[in-house]
């Protein structure tokens, strides 16, 4: 998730009346999401005409490419609910557990890295709380709420970007997000090379020693350092990530660098560095930008990032005036390729125990909660960024793979209340790569959410385990990817497990184990 962007609008008291009746109106035939909360209209309308109050806003992700409360999105939501937002952006992930180390929070944290730390009575306000006090017709589905329940029997955010299984099959367009593997490569340099057909794994890879072969100059494939290993463990069939650990197999769960199929999967890896295929500097790229400089420059054949790499790096070289375009590999170049995800959502928002009006704050996420404010961050303002289509989806009157576009109208970026459902229906525009990419994962996709709440608490000790464990593999993988021999690399995974035993790993898996047991009955 990299990338993305601003107009004020002057209405009289009679024109927003009508508006609002008018959107009102729409979200009733609408009504694409389960988790709705009409009775926010009711409340918010309230608000309009008032002065807007300023809250503080944090965002936990230095990555974050909206830093700024302004833009048309903005001013609408703080038109809807009487809040603006003075945002910070972090500068690093060590940031934010300075501020709960010194107290110095905001009045709003919005986070993916620190749900677990900020769940707790003594830095946040409870929704449950809040929302018996101040917002009694905002209503949450029960499986959301089991979610983030925690061990006090509170909740204290909602995160966006979930949707149960019967959700996703109930809602045909929606399909998931950026947030998926991909894998584009260059279309002039494939048909210089004949048009090899890439169909499988094989196929892919002899490509790229023709690629090298031929162009000796040009990098055969370039990966996104936060991208390097999803899209090859899909086609293995390892049914977990580096950072989604826990997978399943016979009712139990286990670690994912222990699953069967890891060997495979490292074997490649290694194959594809000892080829010439993958540089080693792609380890230990500074940022995320760089891999984007060589794709869109022209320096590489393949770029590896999500489904959406092909249509972004696209509009990219295009921009810049380059005479090339990329296309998508297949989803599945492996008859072992799926995917089982265990995703809870991705980020929340808190309302802090420093908030100065825990009133409006609760308020302002019932707004977004709405199916008019879910579409409002998502696609756009109604009828003048989209409209709705009669089979179920968003006609978008853009290009939302036009990152500068989307971002500099802050499209999608205020999502600090949102689902799964109405993220996936913005990413449906019929005849874009990056739709049809989706259209593939959602076919290998199952979703077992109850992986996901294998969570160890902030100070637990199952969670230092965890942490020393994930900075070891860090370190060791690199050395795994970079050996110098099949051997090698063997013996150094073998070790990098070895390691992770000796820090505690059958430890942690009994207590996953025993944490999966009780969380699968949230589900029944």
């Amino acid at each position: 998730m990299k990338r993305t962007k601003g107009y004020k609008v002057l209405v009289t008291a009679l024109a927003f009346v009508l508006v609002l009746m008018l959107l009102s109106a729409c979200s009733k035939v609408n009504n694409s999401g389960s988790n709705t909360n009409q009775g926010a209209e009711k409340n918010n309308a309230s608000s309009v005409g008032n002065s807007a109050e300023e809250l503080t806003l944090f965002i936990d992700a230095p990555w974050y490419p909206v830093k700024e409360w302004k833009g048309p999105i903005a001013d609408k939501i703080t038109e809807k609910t009487g809040v603006k937002l003075k945002v910070t952006v972090a500068t690093d992930d060590k940031q934010l557990p300075l501020m709960i180390a010194s107290g110095d929070l905001p009045d709003l944290v919005f986070t993916y890295g620190n749900v677990s730390r900020l769940s707790d009575s003594k830095l946040s306000y409870p929704w449950n709380e809040l929302i018996e006090k101040y917002a009694p017709d905002f209503k949450i589905d029960k499986t959301r709420i089991a979610i983030h329940t925690m061990d006090d029997g509170n909740f204290y955010t909602i995160r966006n970007a979930f949707a149960t299984q019967e959700e996703w099959a109930a809602n045909k367009y929606a399909l998931g997000n950026n947030g998926n593997p991909g894998i584009a490569v260059r279309e002039d340099i494939l048909k210089q090379l004949g048009n090899p057909p890439i169909k499988t794994l094989d196929d892919f890879v002899n490509v790229l020693g023709m690629v090298k072969d031929k162009y000796p100059d040009m990098v055969p494939l370039i990966m996104d350092k936060e991208w390097i290993e999803q899209y090859f463990l899909m086609q293995f069939g390892v049914d977990a990530t580096f950072g989604s650990p826990w997978f399943e197999q016979g009712g139990k769960v286990d670690f994912f660098i222990r699953h069967q199929k890891m060997k495979e999967y490292f074997k490649f890896m290694n194959k594809l560095y000892r080829s010439g295929y993958i540089m080693a500097e792609n380890f230990a790229h500074a940022n995320d930008k760089i891999d984007d400089q060589y794709a869109t420059s022209g320096k590489a054949f393949a770029h590896m990032y999500t489904v959406s790499v092909a249509d972004s790096d696209n509009a990219v070289v295009k921009r810049e005036g380059g005479a090339f375009t990329f296309k998508m590999l297949p989803t599945s170049l492996s008859s072992d390729a799926k995917i089982i995800s265990g995703g809870v959502g991705f980020a929340g928002t808190f309302i802090t125990k420093k908030n100065k009006n825990p009133e409006k704050s609760i308020k302002l996420l019932q707004y977004l909660a709405t199916d008019e404010g879910k579409k409002l961050t998502m696609f756009g303002i109604e009828g003048e960024h989209w409209t709705w289509n009669e089979e179920g989806y968003p006609n978008l009157k853009y290009n939302p793979n036009n990152a500068q576009f989307v971002e500099s109208n802050g499209i999608k970026w205020w999502y600090l209340y949102n689902d799964g459902i109405t993220e996936g229906l913005w990413s449906y525009v019929p005849g874009t790569m990056t739709t049809q990419s989706l259209m593939e994962i959602k076919k290998i996709t199952k979703y077992k959410p109850e992986l996901g709440l294998i969570q160890a608490g902030p100070d637990s000790k199952e969670r230092t385990m965890r942490t020393k464990i994930d900075e070891m593999i860090k370190n060791e993988k690199v050395k795994v990817y970079l050996a110098k021999s099949e051997e090698e690399a063997m013996a150094n995974y073998e070790n990098m497990v070895k390691n992770a035993e000796q820090l505690g790993l059958q430890k942690l898996v009994d207590w996953a184990n025993e944490t999966y047991q009780k969380r699968k009955d949230l589900f029944k």
